[in-house]
């Protein structure tokens, strides 16, 4: 094979033994030794070729670290077809195996390149329930990184699927549709949080992941998304209720300061507390740092994250 820059590129192959036996490292150091010998523009193609010819999973996982070093848009089809697995039926089940890091890396790369023409792709592979999960969790990931709103509906209909069989593929759906910013996220997210689910402990990474979203898109004063926020303050996981504190701080809402201030009096938990007190002291000015260090009502850790606070904030601005 052939092309106008009259590259042997099966040559280049042949020489590297990427059609042998060989030991992968000896192979991958022969294809290393290439970058002594071809321009940039050369390598791309050579890369492009190797990828499209070797079965060797841990070949393919070095060109694919080679072609993501360079980013170029003729690499996609490559990585893509991989992704897919369209050279995959002859293989093994413990080769399969093997494949599924070389897969996931291909979504990172994808996702790298940022270029929309995969998101079908991507589409394809996160939304089949037969497909490792590992593989969607980096099909969604990709997504929401390379920012098409193509895939913002999809993303939805994963995010709030109840009869998704893994958690982990919701939360990183949920991840990506706060990385895509639509509006048209935010129902279903305040639907992740006043869902009711019979093991709570399993759903907390979910509630974080949407209310990070939520904080990622905005929200404004939206009234539902505010009493959502409100009733996760209540949640049995602190770090819920932290990112619930965030959410509420940077909500448009007047009642803000003072739901936040009924945590930092009322939680039992003083690493919540502290988070508290932080979104107060943001909310409004020192004020809140000097009624905590001086009152009886606040514990001795609380007092010594405002004097903290106070020390590295109040002294910067004294400098200014």
């Amino acid at each position: 094979m052939e092309n106008e820059t009259n590259l042997n590129l099966e040559k280049i192959a042949k020489d590297c033994n990427l059609f042998t036996n060989s030991d992968s490292n000896a192979i991958i150091q022969n294809i290393g030794r290439l970058e002594e010998i071809y321009t940039s523009e050369e390598l791309i193609k050579i890369y492009n070729y190797m990828l499209s010819v070797t079965k060797n999973p841990d070949v393919i996982i070095y060109l694919i670290r080679c072609v993501d070093k360079y980013r170029s848009s003729s690499s996609l089809e490559y990585i893509v077809d991989i992704l897919l697995f369209k050279n995959g039926d002859n293989l093994s089940e413990e080769e399969k195996e093997k494949y599924i890091h070389v897969r996931i890396l291909c979504a990172k790369a994808i996702a790298n390149l940022k270029n929309t023409d995969a998101v079908s792709s991507l589409l394809y592979c996160m939304n089949n329930k037969n497909e490792h999960y590992r593989v969607r969790l980096a099909c969604a990931d990709a997504l929401g990184r390379i920012g098409d709103k193509f895939a913002v509906a999809p993303l939805i209909d994963v995010a709030k699927d109840e009869n998704e069989k893994s958690t982990y593929l919701r939360e990183s759906a949920v991840s990506a549709l706060g990385l895509l910013g639509d509006y048209r996220a935010i129902d279903p997210l305040v639907g992740i949080l006043e869902a009711k689910q019979g093991f709570m402990n399993k759903f907390s990474f979910l509630k974080e992941r949407a209310i990070e979203a939520l904080n990622k898109i905005g929200f404004g004063n939206d009234e539902r998304v505010f009493k959502a926020l409100k009733h996760s303050l209540m949640d049995e996981s602190a770090q819920v209720r932290i990112d619930a504190i965030e959410g509420i701080m940077n909500s448009e809402n007047p009642q803000a300061f003072d739901i936040i201030k009924n945590v930092m009096l009322e939680d039992k938990d003083e690493e919540v507390k502290k988070n508290a007190l932080i979104a107060l002291y943001n909310l409004s000015d020192r004020q809140i740092l000097d009624e905590v260090i001086n009152s009886s009502q606040y514990s001795d850790a609380l007092k010594v994250a405002a004097v903290e606070i106070l020390n590295e904030y109040e002294s910067d601005n004294e400098d200014l």
